[in-house]
């Protein structure tokens, strides 16, 4: 049996896939000549059913405080951009960790994927409790 923990990193790795995705694939459908805003706000968006996935999946096989759970899937997407997004997507088009991690979106976000993650979370477990 996985122990809840990499189970909640796994889950944390599922939903950093799907944002990515959202972020990358809305640079394939230009609507916005501003590529950059485009694609966050695509990630903004993402995000939203990504972490409802992700805490899903999480709560239906394991459980930890949804503050916990939120803490960890940001941490962990944090740490794949570090070691994934910056330097495989960001530095080859001209960019640096510095401008991604100073850029004020990404807190942003950062802060969305956290509550979306909570108070889903939330739901999910007061939801069990009830029923």
């Amino acid at each position: 049996m996985i122990s809840k923990n990499l189970f909640s990193i796994v889950c944390g790795i599922l939903v950093w896939i799907l944002g990515v995705s959202f972020y990358l694939l809305s640079f394939y459908v230009p609507i916005l000549e501003n590529l950059e805003l485009q694609s966050n706000s695509a990630l903004a968006l993402g995000i939203i059913p990504s972490a409802c996935i992700g805490t899903y999946l999480f709560y239906t096989k394991s459980h930890i405080k949804p503050s916990t759970l939120g803490l960890t899937f940001v941490i962990v997407a944090t740490l794949l951009d570090v070691i994934v997004t910056v330097p495989v997507f960001i530095v080859p088009n001209g960019g640096s960790y510095l401008e991604f991690f100073g850029d004020p979106m990404f807190y942003t976000i950062v802060v969305e994927f956290y509550f979306i993650v909570f108070y889903f979370g939330n739901h999910l477990t007061n939801k069990k409790i009830k029923a």
